[in-house]
């Protein structure tokens, strides 16, 4: 699969995930359903970020580090939308963009060159 490939599903199944763990601050709970649609959206505009980063810089180390910075910018932008839970939100924001920087990166295929 090619990196932006890897980067569009891994985030939206992530973002679910993230999204999910809202579960567990019990003033959100009523909203549970549009804190999933938003997280997994915010995960597939992630995960479309990071695969084409990594695809132009073939570098673990850079792919993490973008990743967070991705995911935690993003997660930034919804908890100010919050006025609050920053710590809840930027978290779980963080983590799915470091994971999808590492899988991007790992296991992502670059397109190879046409052979005349």
């Amino acid at each position: 699969m090619s990196k932006p490939l890897i980067g569009i599903v891994l985030g939206a199944i992530l973002g679910a995930v993230d999204g999910l763990s809202a579960w567990f601050t019990p003033a959100v709970r009523d909203q549970i359903s549009g804190i999933v649609i938003g997280s997994t959206v915010k995960g597939i505009i992630a995960g479309i970020a990071i695969g084409f980063f990594a695809r132009k810089f073939h570098s673990l180390l850079l792919g993490l580090l973008f990743g967070l910075l991705v995911g935690a910018f993003l997660a930034y932008l919804v908890a100010l939308m919050q006025h609050g839970y920053y710590f809840q939100i930027m978290l779980p924001g963080s983590m799915v963009g470091l994971i999808v920087g590492f899988a991007t990166q790992k296991y992502g295929r670059t397109p190879q060159a046409a052979q005349a």
